[in-house]
């Protein structure tokens, strides 16, 4: 049956009209449900939000005097009936007539339906924003809906909307003194958890937590300040107060120019967003674009663990103010996943799949200048103050590693601010620290040795042996330093990584001289079974080596290949074929130094093995190998030879 409208006194009013949505799909309402079912509680954010346009329209409206008179304080409320089993979305906004909700609802929403289903009968893809389909959204925990709505404009009547979830409806007049609209939801019994105040508020902080108009949820008590009072009197009891429980901050530091903005403000807009979170970023980024897309937010650097334990997730995607996801992974580049912080843009539709996103151009252009703002960001902190810069190095560099290693544009800008430390705890970029170390640390193939420790108190020795011979060593601490040893060595053709204890001084830096040998081959041969049956074979392979007298007798060393390796499929998440073999050492026995001769010429059996036995520990506990059974072992010979 059509819509019946009679005209009395130059007014239409509406009679009692029935009528049937614009739809030839009766199976409209169960596809909705069937797709939408996994993103139910998105019918929160979608109602809430349509009323926060409606005020906003009302808004733009009386700037332009179209809307006549003080449209007064705008508010969206939420309200709970448990008793009738109803959740309400209302606002005072523009409202409508009868005719806008026969128009709004029951024709336009649906005037793409047959496309829809067609369309999104096998996918669930971007579902809501098609088709004005956030309103039917309501469906989803609903068995009944009903509309209450008064228009702004003057002379015009309220209308009641009623829908139990199939494609009849049913549209009266009815009496309503306030300009807005009542969404009505009668909830189904299998969402009764939307009933709950917890899980509103939940929801609410969720998605509505900086919609551009208050959002009332309930009441709440406030304690009112205590005025003070002369000494001797007493305090009189803290007056407490009703207010309303505005759930949202209608202007978030996004939504403000950086001029308006003191360093506070965005700490605390941080706070605001991680209320959990106990300690302050390092520092902020503002974005704030209008051409060639719309771009607001703030992103901030936290401090980040150089284990990468670090959790991602962090950056929170708006569209007007209206959250979208916190999976940003196809908007930003994935090593920006580590900020903290907001990104709004209205270019980015509120439901959209990761095919979309991956493919969509505008999505690219976005990507492609966050990234280049950070980038910029820490080159002006680099540039600007660079002592403060290096005091930061530390919170940041596996963040930088991260971008460098995974992000090409980004790797070219990072040459900028890129920071190296060594274990003087001096700070150089790449182009710098070659320059200081080309002279001394250039091998006889003509390769500059990049010297490295990840952990200097446990490398001191070798760091100390290093240091003798004028060479310098860098400190490469992080998850993902064989990553960035790698990419450095592939981009800089001239350069070699070695970590200080991948194998003795000499050979890490290896020059056209050679120290000659105090043991022949035949002693050589002599003495390696001897070594050999004091420590474990398949984890140590024993070679010899012309030395230095006052280089170690024994050292221990580990393959930079093999080690790098197995480092980063662990990084990778993968076992790989490295993965499968437990991890060797070379026992590197020094041929000049007088113990190694020693050990050689004795001529007791067991003597001989104590000693080979005691140099050997000596050296696995230089490098913190020495363990269990086998050290208390050590301590106790160790204390028989003093005695």
């Amino acid at each position: 049956m059509a819509l019946k409208l009679v005209c009395h006194n130059q007014t239409k009013f509406l009679e009692m009209a029935q009528g049937n949505i614009n739809v030839q799909a009766e199976n409209i309402f169960p596809i909705i449900k069937q797709f939408l079912y996994s993103d139910q509680e998105i019918f929160l954010r979608e109602l809430v939000s349509n009323a926060v346009d409606a005020c906003k329209k009302l808004q733009a409206l009386s700037s332009m005097g179209e809307a006549k008179g003080d449209i007064g304080e705008l508010t969206v409320e939420v309200i709970v009936d448990k008793k009738a089993k109803t959740l309400t979305i209302r606002d005072n906004g523009l409202g409508m007539t009868g005719e806008e909700i026969e128009k709004y609802i029951a024709q336009i929403a649906f005037s793409g339906a047959e496309e829809f289903v067609q369309k999104y009968e096998d996918k669930a893809d971007g579902i809501i924003g098609h088709f004005g389909l956030g309103f039917f959204s309501a469906f989803m925990v609903a068995d009944k809906v009903e509309v209450f709505s008064k228009s702004y404009k003057e002379d015009t009547s309220g209308a009641r909307w009623i829908c139990e979830g199939s494609t009849d409806y049913e549209l009266t007049e009815e009496e309503k003194e306030v300009r807005g609209t009542d969404i009505v939801l009668h909830i189904s019994k299998d969402s009764k958890d939307y009933l709950e105040d917890n899980k509103l508020s939940e929801l609410l902080n969720k998605y509505c937590k900086f919609l551009p108009v208050n959002v009332k949820f309930g009441t709440k008590e406030e304690t009112l300040p205590v005025p003070e009072v002369k000494e001797g009197e007493e305090a009189p009891e803290p007056e407490k107060i009703t207010v309303d429980n505005i759930i949202n901050n209608a202007a978030p530091a996004w939504t403000k120019a950086p001029a308006e903005l003191k360093d506070e403000d965005y700490k605390g807009f941080y706070r605001e967003l991680y209320p959990m979170s106990f300690e302050e970023p390092l520092f902020h980024i503002h974005l704030n674009v209008d051409y060639p897309f719309n771009l607001t937010g703030v992103l901030y650097f936290p401090k980040l663990s150089h284990n990468m334990e670090v959790q991602k997730n962090k950056i929170q995607l708006y569209c007007n103010q209206v959250f979208v996801t916190d999976q940003v992974e196809g908007i930003v580049p994935d090593f920006l996943t580590l900020l903290h912080g907001v990104i709004d843009s209205p270019d980015i539709p509120l439901n959209v799949s990761r095919s979309y996103l991956q493919s969509d151009q505008n999505v690219k252009k976005i990507s492609s200048h966050i990234t280049k703002k950070v980038a910029d960001k820490l080159k002006q902190l680099a540039t600007k103050d660079r002592e403060e810069f290096e005091k930061k190095w530390d919170d940041i560099k596996v963040f930088i590693e991260f971008g460098l290693l995974s992000d090409d544009k980004f790797a070219e800008k990072a040459k900028k601010f890129m920071l190296y430390k060594n274990v003087k705890e001096e700070f150089f970029l790449i182009d710098e620290y070659l320059e200081k170390i080309k002279v001394a640390q250039e091998n006889k193939d003509k390769k500059t040795v990049i010297l490295y420790t990840h952990d200097p108190v446990a490398h001191h020795a070798a760091i100390a042996k290093a240091e003798e011979r004028g060479y310098d060593v860098l400190v490469m601490d992080t998850a993902l330093s064989s990553h960035l040893a790698n990419k450095l060595e592939q981009d800089l053709s001239d350069v070699t990584f070695a970590r200080i204890d991948s194998d003795t001084i000499d050979k890490l830096v290896a020059k056209d001289e050679e120290v000659p040998s105090k043991l022949s081959k035949e002693e050589e041969e002599k003495l390696k079974p001897v070594i050999e049956g004091v420590v474990n074979t398949q984890t140590y392979t024993v070679q010899f080596e012309s030395l230095s007298e006052q280089d170690a007798p024994i050292q221990i060393t580990q393959s930079e290949f093999m080690r790098r390796m197995m480092e980063m499929q662990k990084v990778g998440g993968q076992g790989g074929m490295m993965g499968n073999f437990p991890e060797s050492y070379n026992l590197i026995v020094n041929s000049n130094h007088p113990l190694v001769g020693k050990i050689l010429k004795e001529d007791n059996e067991e003597a001989q093995q104590k000693l080979a036995k005691q140099t050997a520990d000596l050296a696995l506990l230089s490098v913190g190998l020495l363990k269990g059974k086998e050290l208390t072992d050590f301590v106790n010979r160790s204390l028989e030879i003093i005695e």
